[in-house]
């Protein structure tokens, strides 16, 4: 601490909760926007109250950031995965989540190959 500093204040080299400072995934995590839990619709048109629980249902949500070890995975691909299996974080005011690529079980993104699956979003 220098003699400016004051205790109980940061000092002018330390950062502090205002400050935006990048973020840099490291390893194999991946940062993820998960999709608003609002109100769904069945295929059948009827109306699912978002407090409806559902057991063992797996979540949809954006890519924002892959760490240098990711491989199948890109930033504003779709991932579905088990929201019971992830962590999760403040960033600049916003939530999102920290999964591993190993628990990530499907993505969507314009740049797979058509027909790879057959299925679509």
């Amino acid at each position: 601490m220098t003699a400016t500093d004051q205790p109980g204040k940061p000092s002018a080299n330390s950062p502090t909760r205002d400050d935006k400072l990048p973020v840099k995934m490291l390893n194999d995590r991946i940062l993820v926007n998960l999709e608003v839990d609002g109100e769904r619709r069945s295929s059948g048109g009827i109306l699912i109250p978002a407090t409806a629980q559902m057991s063992r249902r797996l979540a949809w949500g954006e890519v924002v950031g892959v760490g240098p070890n990711v491989r199948a995975i890109e930033p504003s691909d779709q991932v579905l995965f088990n929201p019971e299996d992830r962590y999760e974080v403040e960033v600049g005011g916003h939530d999102y989540l920290i999964l591993r690529e190993r628990d990530i079980h499907a993505v969507a993104a314009q740049r797979l190959e058509e027909g790879s699956t057959g299925l679509y979003l």
